[in-house]
């Protein structure tokens, strides 16, 4: 009888199931990250900050690099969450620290 034989197969997490993967690949880890920044920033902004000014905060330049906070802020729950100004205004500021 194998090891995995008679057992129940491990049960994998919601995002893994959403997304793929699973394990503790670089991707889940990518992905993990990227939604506790986005429930930060959503949660600074609902607070009355500018996105603008939530993407300077240390941390999250930190964690993220320019090309990362582009795609952060072009998530669908971050955009719901937001305005068009505070977008626009967002993806100004990126594109003024990327070139």
């Amino acid at each position: 009888m194998s090891e995995t034989e008679g057992q129940e197969p491990k049960k994998r997490g919601f995002f893994s199931r959403i997304f793929g993967g699973g394990g503790d690949s670089d991707q889940h880890k990518s992905l993990t990250k990227m939604d506790s920044l986005a429930a930060y920033v959503i949660r600074e902004h609902r607070r009355g900050r500018r996105l603008d000014d939530i993407l300077q905060d240390h941390y999250v330049q930190n964690r993220l690099s320019p090309q990362q906070q582009a795609r952060l802020i072009d998530r669908q729950d971050l955009i719901q969450a937001v305005s068009t100004d505070d977008l626009d205004a967002a993806r100004q500021y990126l594109s003024r620290i990327t070139t």
